[in-house]
């Protein structure tokens, strides 16, 4: 029975909406905000499950498959099925309801903001190409090189674009765009395609069957974690205690805020030895939830 909850958080792609959840928490306490109402975070969870999901139910992905992801949702595809519904009926209705909620405030909603949203949304229509190919006919997923810096961009919107955007509709405050929150987002965008580039190691047999060239499968296993992994993951600790320092960050800031970057470099490392899906599904995606956690330790620090 355990075993059945753990793979369907892990396989079912619940534990990203959970991952969805505590960045935004973390970047709303670092920028100092008022928390989005309770509705939004469920909108941030459900959504991005749907979304993820996605890629494993649409073109007849259902069929018995030697991957243990794959075998699971062969095996629980009823289950994803009504799981997919729900929490699509979930997400629009919430989306309904907000938009009449607030509407008067969607009414004065600065160009920028409507600009921001779009952007996101198109970003991930683009990412699984579904636009009819006369429009654009590329697939932002097939990518090669893009594809992980897309996936990242897209966890930067969730994580420090989407808060802000909800809270202007919300209340209709007015956040500046500081320092802090430009940091906030190039650091969660660089960490999670960094993040996108260690999972796609994973994939390796299968993106080079298919021609899809990835770092990985550009560069080989060795040079991607040592000419691009561990690089990528020296200059963000150093980028962060550059500007750290700048901004007068404690001593406590600095080492939580730093951690992560540390055990990056350490799992980049461990990946040259051949690790299970559940392996990248818990402990690579798990980066993104420990980098969460050590952010907001980190701000208690702050004060």
């Amino acid at each position: 029975m355990k075993n059945k909850i753990f793979q369907s958080i892990f396989f079912g792609n619940y534990f990203v909406g959970l991952l969805a959840i505590a960045l935004n928490i973390e970047s709303t306490l670092e920028l100092g905000l008022p928390f989005n109402t309770f509705l939004y975070f469920i909108l941030i969870f459900a959504a991005p499950t749907v979304y993820y999901t996605y890629a494993y139910t649409y073109a007849g992905v259902y069929k018995l498959h030697t991957n243990p992801r794959s075998h699971w949702y062969f095996v629980n595809k009823k289950f994803v099925k009504w799981s997919q519904i729900i929490l699509a009926i979930t997400s629009l209705i919430i989306l309904i309801y907000l938009s009449i909620l607030y509407v008067d405030n969607l009414k004065v909603l600065p160009f920028s903001y409507w600009l921001s949203a779009f952007v996101i949304i198109l970003a991930g229509i683009l990412y699984y190409g579904l636009l009819p190919k006369f429009i654009f006919k590329y697939n932002l997923r097939n990518t090669g090189w893009l594809k992980a810096f897309v996936i990242g961009f897209v966890w930067a919107c969730t994580a420090n674009v989407l808060p802000l955007l909800m809270l202007r509709i919300e209340y209709r405050g007015q956040y500046p765009i500081s320092n802090l929150w430009i940091w906030l987002f190039i650091n969660n965008w660089m960490f999670c395609t960094v993040n996108a580039i260690m999972f796609d190691i994973k994939d390796y047999p299968t993106d080079a069957n298919k021609h899809l060239r990835t770092f990985i499968v550009s560069f080989g296993l060795r040079k991607t974690i040592y000419y691009i992994l561990i690089p990528l993951s020296i200059i963000g600790m150093l980028a962060f205690f550059a500007f750290g320092l700048i901004n007068h960050f404690s001593f406590m800031q600095l080492f939580f805020k730093t951690l992560p970057f540390i055990l990056t470099i350490y799992l980049a490392y461990r990946l040259h030895k051949r690790q299970s899906n559940i392996f990248y599904l818990v402990v690579i995606d798990g980066l993104i939830l420990f980098k969460a956690i050590c952010g907001i330790i980190a701000v208690h620090f702050a004060y």
